[in-house]
């Protein structure tokens, strides 16, 4: 039976570590099996990783395209059309609750589809016609 008391790794899942600069009889002595002389036989002696021995570095040779806008805001989009089998109020936190969007930092409800129910909407931003049908069903859009 096996328990915690009589566990053991499979055979040949272990190995066992390479022990450099024991002497000659070792098979890993005199170099430590860094060969001989050279950058990378020194103490400390390795160039940095992305260093391509002069030739011109790879991030230097792709080309550079375009505009990143750091300030750039990103909306979580909800339709109508999603919130119609909704009752009542609906906020971001029960659209998280529900799988329909993954943050509710910014969400933003679109127009797309109808909504026939009056529903008390809490979201950063709207559209017009989203307002515009919210408005004729007789809800509430509230801008967090």
């Amino acid at each position: 039976m096996i328990n915690l008391s009589n566990l053991k790794p499979r055979p040949g899942s272990n190995k066992r570590r390479k022990v450099v600069g024991r002497g000659r009889g070792s098979g890993h002595g005199k170099t430590s099996t860094k060969g001989d002389k050279g950058q990378k036989a020194r103490s400390g002696g390795h160039p940095d990783p992305r260093f391509e021995g002069g030739q011109m570095p790879i991030i230097r040779r792709i080309p550079k395209r375009g505009f990143k806008n750091p300030f750039r805001v990103e909306y979580a989009v909800v339709n109508l059309k999603t919130l119609e089998k909704f009752d009542g109020e609906v906020t971001p936190q029960i659209l998280k609750e529900k799988g329909i969007i993954k943050t509710v930092k910014n969400v933003k409800v679109l127009g797309d589809g109808v909504i026939s129910k009056p529903l008390t909407i809490h979201a950063a931003k709207f559209s017009k016609s989203a307002l515009k049908k919210i408005g004729d069903a007789g809800g509430k859009a509230i801008v967090i």
